[in-house]
């Protein structure tokens, strides 16, 4: 039988802290799916489905196979009820994360107890690194090649230029 995990997120956009995540992810799983899911504390950038294809090319670009894609609103523990899973994988950059990312565990486990969560400790390299940040290093006409794939990179800053002219950012 198939080991497969999600890893949940907002992903807008997709970083390299995301990547490395997912590397090291699909080591320990046959499957994964990078879940793009919304957060209703987030303003998002993207629409799901635009993070959606973000994320199909950034695997592209490193070649990472085993992996997909979904978009789903609602629920974590409901999709994986939905297909029968039971692997959540997450990345920890700080303390803070670990805290949220415990709730997060505590309450998928009271709605299902075999759920089984995987942390992983972020690579030091990319302790600092979150998709707000560089959507802020974007809105500034900065650099954003060493925190994102460079397959993403025109994406992000048309979409920020095209919301700079609408003036909506």
């Amino acid at each position: 039988m198939k080991k497969i995990a999600v890893y949940p997120g907002s992903f807008d956009p997709i970083t390299l802290g995301h990547i490395d995540i997912i590397k090291r992810g699909i080591n320990l799983f046959d499957k994964l799916i990078i879940l793009v899911m919304i957060n209703p504390k987030k303003q998002g950038l993207f629409n799901i489905f635009e993070r959606k294809i973000l994320i199909e090319k950034s695997l592209k670009e490193f070649n990472l196979l085993n992996c997909e894609v979904d978009v789903y609103e609602g629920l974590l523990v409901d999709y994986l009820r939905k297909n029968n899973l039971k692997y959540i994988i997450k990345g920890i950059r700080a303390i803070s994360d670990f805290e949220y990312e415990f709730q997060q565990y505590i309450v998928n486990s009271s709605f299902d107890n075999e759920i089984e969560t995987i942390f992983f400790m972020t690579n030091y390299a990319y302790m600092y690194l979150s998709s707000s940040l560089v959507k802020e290093i974007a809105y500034f006409k900065g650099d954003i090649s060493k925190f994102v794939p460079n397959s993403i990179i025109e994406d992000i800053n048309n979409k920020i230029n095209s919301l700079r002219e609408l003036k909506v950012i």
